[in-house]
């Protein structure tokens, strides 16, 4: 049995997704980021990062959904989540969610983390006044260059497919219009038709 902590409309959303597509035996256990429990002693023990998500196995503790997303993807190969048999196409999977948790998640992070990289007031402001163009800017990579379509690498469904559809969920309130990205607009669409998907996102909200 595997037990993944998750936040509401954080990241984790893409491993709750990977582990009901892989149909995986496993709990989910809300962290109330309001409450500030993800630096609670109890929390932190499982995750000394203060972050989600985290998945525990039989073998430890997993952090970071790159790392838990490859994971999913290679205990539960019969789900076929990543060209396992391929290490250069594995490797391109590796890349697009590498992307997608160091960029743009990252640019994501200005809106609402900047004490992360600054102190001063004003320098949080003009981070949250440059979030449409900055999160526009790595959105228009994704939908010209990267996103191969139907799904992220083509017309296989893979584990970057959960990833891209929990990151686009941000654009509308980063100030981003959907409209303006055809192919991301119509993978957000399929991706919310999958059953899977469904399920992970009604464990979120009870």
């Amino acid at each position: 049995m595997l037990k993944l902590y998750f936040a509401p409309g954080t990241c984790a959303l893409a491993t709750h997704i990977a582990l009901a597509e892989a149909g995986a035996d496993y709990t989910a256990e809300r962290i109330d980021f309001k409450t500030n429990q993800q630096q609670s002693p109890e929390y932190l023990a499982i995750n000394p990062k203060g972050r989600v998500p985290a998945l525990v196995t039989d073998r430890g503790v997993l952090t970071e959904n790159v790392a838990m997303l490859a994971y999913i993807a290679q205990s539960f190969p019969k789900a076929k989540l990543a060209p396992l048999d391929d290490p250069f196409a594995f490797a391109q999977v590796q890349a697009i969610n590498s992307y997608l948790s160091s960029t743009v998640h990252v640019a994501h992070s200005h809106k609402g983390r900047g004490y992360r990289w600054a102190t001063e007031e004003s320098s949080f402001a003009d981070m949250k006044k440059t979030l449409p163009k900055s999160m526009g800017a790595v959105f228009a990579l994704l939908e010209q260059k990267m996103l191969k379509g139907p799904w992220m690498m083509g017309e296989t469904y893979t584990i970057c497919d959960p990833y891209l559809f929990t990151l686009t969920g941000w654009l509308e309130g980063d100030g981003v219009d959907i409209a303006t990205l055809p192919k991301v607009a119509d993978h957000f669409k399929r991706m919310k038709d999958r059953p899977a998907v469904q399920k992970a996102l009604a464990e979120e909200k009870m």
